[in-house]
């Protein structure tokens, strides 16, 4: 999977009908209805302004008027075949006056994505996962600097009889973490699948 570095778009025309295919980084449906907002004030001539979004628990299509499935679904299929993630594809059609059939308009609306799509550069996405341990006090410090050492993110510290963290880091470092936190506690490390 892939994601946006920036906002690419390109222009195709076809007869007299103008497609603007914008693709954009988003991280969540709220930040994606701001940004449609924006796109719909700085076109209000556009006939269309069609989407398809793909984030982290939230996805979605619109076909603002075209005739369904001809013009969101055949971005989302772009997207999905890209293996795109966290974008929102954009479609601004601007009317040229002649009819284009329900093919026209799946692969007009499908190539002004591809479009952009060429102009894109993309950054792999890193899959995280989370982790909670529980260990002695004297081992906060060096495990702190265990978890500085892999980029973890501490999400929960609770001090208690012993310490939990919970931290979160990259999936494929997950095992090698943990293995490197055990030897360091001296195997005084417990491994936790419940919520804090």
């Amino acid at each position: 999977m892939h994601q946006l570095k920036s906002a690419v778009h390109a222009e195709i025309e076809i007869k007299k009908s103008r497609f603007l295919g914008q693709l954009y980084p988003v991280y969540s449906r709220s930040e994606a209805k701001a940004l449609l907002n924006q796109i719909r004030a700085q076109h209000p001539n556009a006939v269309h302004v069609c989407w398809a979004l793909l984030c982290e628990g939230d996805s979605g299509l619109d076909d603002d008027g075209e005739p369904s499935g001809t013009a969101a679904k055949p971005m989302y299929n772009v997207l999905v075949h890209k293996e795109l993630f966290n974008v929102l594809a954009v479609v601004i059609r601007y009317w040229g006056g002649t009819k284009l059939g329900a093919g026209g308009l799946t692969r007009a609306y499908g190539q002004a994505i591809s479009d952009a799509f060429k102009n894109a550069e993309l950054i792999a996405i890193e899959v995280l996962s989370e982790i909670q341990l529980v260990f002695e006090f004297a081992d906060e410090a060096p495990l702190r600097r265990l978890c500085e050492s892999y980029l973890a993110n501490i999400l929960e510290l609770e001090y208690g009889e012993r310490v939990r963290l919970k931290i979160k880091l990259k999936a494929t470092e997950l095992e090698p973490f943990y293995r490197d936190a055990f030897n360091l506690t001296r195997g005084k490390l417990e491994r936790l699948t419940a919520d804090l």
